[in-house]
Parts: C-alpha cells; structure tokens; sequence
C-alpha cells in the first residue's frame, strides 16, 4: 500500500488524526478498532455511497471482528434536515448505542454534517468517525467538527461543534466519483489557496487538469495540504471567534445562492463556493482591495477547469441582487444585523471585513446576474 499521509488536528484532549490515501476502507478495522470499546460500529450512509462501498466497508471491519449495522438514507442536500437528524437519533437509540459507543458517518459532507450533528446530540454527546467519500467531505466538512442540518431560514443554521475521534480519507474512492462531484469537492480545494496559501493556488494552476483527470498522488497531496491548512486554523480558533471565519471564503455568496437554488442538484455546494470565491475576488477588487486581474486570474483557472464560474453558469432561475442579499442576510456570519464578508487583497491574502458597502456587493450581483 502507498504511504498513509497523517495530519494531526491539535485540540489538546480532543486532538485527532486526519488520515489520507488508498486502502484505508479496506483497512477501516485496523484502523478503527483501538478506538472501540466493544467490538461493534453503527454506520449511518447514504444509498450511492452504499451501493459503491458499503460492503467493502463493512468487510474492512470484519477483518478485525468489528460487527457493523447500518442505516442507508436517501442521497442529497435535503437529507440534512430536521426529518433526517430524528430519524438518525432514534434508530441509534433503538440500537441501544452507548456514550463510548463508536458511530461512523460514510458519506459525503451532507452524511457528516448530519451524522456529526446526531452524535452531538445523542446522550449529550457520542463518538464519531469520519470516513469521507467526497473530495469536498475529505478537504473540508469531515475535519474541523462543525456539524449541522439546514432550516428554509438557511444553511448549516442548525448545528453544533463536535469534533470526530478519527478521520479516514480514502484516496481511492474518489475514482468514483461524478466528474461534476469531484470538481464540485475542488471548488473548496481552490479555496484553500484562493484564502490563505498563493502559492498553494499556483500549484493547483500548474497540476489541476492531471489531479481531475485521475493522477492518485496529486489528489493524495492536494488533499494532504488542505487538510493540513484547516487543521492548523482550527487548533488556532475551533468554535470561529476569528480566524477560522477564513474558511468561509466563497461561502456568503455561495450560500445564498445554494438557498435560491433550493438546495438543489442545480447548484452543488462545491459550484457555489467556486463561484462565491469569484464574486467575494470581484467585490474585493470593485473596493480597491486587490487588482482587476486576480479575479479573473481566479476565474480563468476556473473555467481551465471545466468550472462554474460566475452567475451565468447557473441553469436556474435566480432572484434578483435585492433578493440575493436579502438571503445573504440569513448566514452565519452575520453580526448585529451586518454581514461578515470574507475579502482579501490578492489571491492568498483572504481577511474578515465587518463593514463592507452593501451598493458594492449589490452592483457586483446586479452585473453578474445582467450577464446572465
């Protein structure tokens, strides 16, 4: 088997590894089991992922004489809701699923937000492994412990931190995948560089095309130096009081437009934050912040690609810019009625700005939706 890359995220007694490349499904009793109390795992997952994985999964695990039930959910977005969250609560607590019991989210970020979040909330507090099946779940949602399910008010509004014991990214899963969901997953790759690393963001210029057409060890490094980024910012500010806000880049606009689209396959969450980073560059540079050609560098490494890469690109009926910020008024982020932007002075350079003109952001959606 080729090397196991291992990026520790260090949160003192919560710390855990991150560990990334082939066989590690295969492998997931060796690698699960000297975390077990007793030798038994529930699996919450979803049916496309199930019927790719599931029973290379569960073999994995008998291997070592780990037992495994598992629930299967209906794929997508709309799975992370209110409907979903109970039915996973309730089927762990009809399996009698103890506190030191060990539950495992097999999916992509939907499947561990989701599962994420009922651990959370399971007898105050279960353990859980992650075990990302998603480029998107591997680089981003699966590591950090931000876990939730959306409400109609909005995404991700729903939630708790609650970090997992072990994260198990398994590089050979991602052959699997859609091409539309893999470059969806590398739109929160390119956001790695777009927010803290230049030249991060050059080697995606120079090596994306090979990494999206299968090179297995680009996408082990890729994913390895997102990881590797997140952790470092998670150990320094876990539950967002600053820093952390700078995985956000992208996601403001992003979400909103992930609302517009009702949390659709018409826009992918991986498309929005690619085009969210667009318009975040965009409105950066209408403000002085950065010059004209970053963003369309940003864009042209985008549409090199095969991208979504700005509003035209969406297929969908889209509100107007008054509507769009009215659903950006929703996020997170938002902070005694103001939203949170995340901007930057050049690609590489991303910063949290608390006064930002909303006419900026509202000519910069106006002309993107005008070119639609």
């Amino acid at each position: 088997m080729s090397a196991i890359d291992v990026v520790r995220v260090e949160l003192g007694a919560r710390a855990y590894d991150v560990r990334i490349g082939p066989g590690l499904i295969a492998r997931a009793g060796a690698e699960v089991g000297p975390l077990l109390n007793r030798k038994r795992v529930w699996i919450v997952t979803e049916s496309r992922v199930a019927a790719l994985h599931l029973d290379a999964l569960k073999a994995g695990l008998a291997a070592e004489g780990i037992e495994a039930e598992a629930l299967v959910l209906p794929p997508g977005e709309a799975t992370k809701s209110w409907l979903h969250l109970q039915e996973v609560v309730e089927w762990l607590l009809a399996e009698k699923v103890e506190r030191k019991d060990m539950v495992v989210a097999f999916g992509g970020g939907v499947i561990g937000d989701l599962v994420g979040f009922a651990a959370a909330i399971l007898r105050r507090g279960v353990r859980f492994v992650q075990i990302p099946t998603s480029l998107l779940a591997q680089v981003d949602s699966s590591v950090g412990g931000k876990t939730g399910i959306n409400s109609p008010h909005g995404k991700n509004l729903v939630g708790a931190f609650h970090q997992p014991a072990l994260v198990l990214a398994d590089i050979d899963v991602l052959g699997t995948l859609a091409e539309r969901d893999f470059l969806a997953g590398y739109g929160e790759v390119v956001k790695y560089g777009g927010l803290g690393s230049l030249a991060f963001f050059e080697w995606l210029e120079a090596h994306g095309p090979a990494l999206a057409a299968g090179d297995a060890t680009l996408r082990q490094e890729a994913v390895r130096r997102s990881v590797q980024m997140k952790a470092d910012i998670v150990a320094r500010d876990e539950t967002e009081a600053g820093e952390r806000a700078l995985l956000n880049l992208g996601h403001t606009f992003g979400h909103a437009l992930e609302a517009a689209t009702g949390y659709s396959d018409r826009l992918l969450h991986g498309e929005g934050v690619a085009i969210g980073c667009a318009l975040a560059f965009e409105t950066s540079a209408r403000l002085g912040l950065m010059s004209q050609e970053e963003p369309s560098r940003f864009r042209a490494h985008l549409a090199a690609m095969g991208m979504k890469r700005d509003l035209a690109d969406i297929r969908s009926e889209l509100p107007d810019a008054a509507g769009l910020m009215g659903l950006m008024a929703q996020d997170k982020k938002v902070e005694a009625g103001r939203i949170r932007f995340i901007l930057a002075r050049g690609i590489g350079e991303a910063f949290v700005a608390e006064d930002v003109d909303p006419e900026v952001v509202r000519d910069v959606l106006s002309e993107a939706l005008s070119a639609r």
